[in-house]
């Protein structure tokens, strides 16, 4: 179960990193990336699939609670963000950047908060 994880883990991290390249790519247009939408479910599928697998005692260590539940928050912040982005024909680059750093913002509390 532990290739399980890992593989679940990378999901997570490539569904990040098409938020960020998608926002960092349209800030100069001020246009939403289509991938970015696909990225954010993605993350956020894989990430409670984690929580899971980490519950039951796949990862070896119970899940830090508190830590999930400030990164559930700032992924349900970018998800609506997008969303809503999607909806426009243009957005702001204050916009896209608020959604990369969100995005920085969450895999630096993944990365940081121990």
């Amino acid at each position: 179960m532990d290739i399980v994880y890992g593989i679940v883990l990378v999901l997570h991290l490539i569904g990040w990193a098409m938020v960020l390249g998608g926002a960092l790519a349209g800030m100069r247009a001020g246009e939403m990336n289509k991938g970015m939408l696909h990225g954010i479910l993605t993350a956020l599928v894989a990430g409670i699939v984690m929580v899971g697998l980490a519950s039951a005692g796949v990862a070896g260590a119970e899940p830090n609670n508190i830590k999930i539940g400030v990164k559930l928050l700032i992924a349900l912040a970018v998800t609506a963000m997008i969303i809503l982005g999607n909806r426009r024909e243009k957005v702001t680059s204050g916009y896209l950047g608020g959604i990369a750093g969100l995005t920085t913002l969450n895999v630096a509390i993944a990365v940081l908060w121990s």
